[in-house]
């Protein structure tokens, strides 16, 4: 059983119904021990603003999504290696457990994804640098193989803890269930980060039929991931971070009332041993 303590809502489920502001106080209300701000929420409210309301709600925070995207300017560009720094600087502020990386898929017109993943490593360490100083984790988040062309060319847990082991300190992986669960080699996976490297835990599921790739992840309990398994290996390399509820979902938890959206995601957490 998964309580409500050890759960974090990421803003992006209830994305389309609630302020930064709202998500802090619903926490509290529905006894959700953490929160996970997309940034585009962060700047609506205000950086300093929400560090203090999150304080106040005694609220840890298990990742600020995201920062990456080294590739979107077919180079590492001044612009993306700042907006970079200023993820790191918000990250610190709010007292993020980890900045989440979507490191970017091929550069415009590219079909070389060995040359993006190579751009990718070098802003890596560049952020990383930064990050250190500021104290701040960064947490790789390996993303399905369907994301390679244009989200992320990390696309398994071991591909990630490559980038890591090569890269240093400071450095590890946001596991998210909806793009790992049908990795055959995810057990040893898991088991290679090991509490140290294990940054942050995303749970939703995937639904058959899936209608939309991006927009149409379930509600923990209503797909096909084994999610107490998997777990169960998490629990096992001794993490002891939140477990965080990630769901986009356009035509069906965005559209409801976002408290009933918590009361079942709160529910289907208890379901979870």
């Amino acid at each position: 059983m998964t309580e409500p303590a050890r759960l974090s809502l990421n803003t992006a489920t209830v994305k389309d119904q609630w302020t930064l502001t709202e998500c802090i106080e619903a926490c509290v209300r529905h006894g959700i021990g953490g929160i996970a701000p997309w940034r585009d929420k962060l700047i609506e409210c205000g950086v300093d603003e929400a560090a203090r309301r999150i304080r106040d709600a005694g609220l840890r925070v298990s990742g600020l999504c995201r920062g990456g995207w080294y590739t979107v300017d077919g180079r590492l560009s001044d612009a993306v290696v700042d907006d970079n720094f200023r993820a790191v600087d918000e990250a610190e502020a709010i007292g993020a457990e980890c900045l989440v990386m979507v490191v970017g898929g091929l550069s415009p017109g590219s079909r070389d994804i060995v040359a993006a993943r190579e751009l990718v490593a070098e802003g890596l360490q560049r952020t990383l640098e930064y990050a250190r100083l500021a104290r701040v984790p960064v947490a790789i988040e390996p993303l399905h193989p369907m994301y390679a062309a244009d989200r992320a060319c990390v696309n398994t847990v071991g591909q990630a803890l490559d980038l890591c082991d090569m890269l240093g300190t400071g450095i590890g992986v946001a596991l998210d269930v909806y793009h790992v669960w049908w990795d055959p080699d995810l057990a040893a996976g898991i088991e290679r980060a090991g509490s140290e490297q294990l940054l942050a835990f995303h749970i939703c599921d995937w639904l058959v039929p899936t209608n939309d790739l991006l927009l149409d992840r379930g509600m923990p309990g209503d797909g096909v991931i084994d999610l107490s398994g998997i777990k169960g290996m998490v629990d096992a390399t001794g993490y002891k971070g939140l477990i965080e509820v990630e769901i986009f979902s356009e035509h069906d938890w965005w559209t409801r009332d976002p408290d009933e959206v918590l009361r079942i995601m709160v529910e289907r957490g208890r379901s979870i041993t």
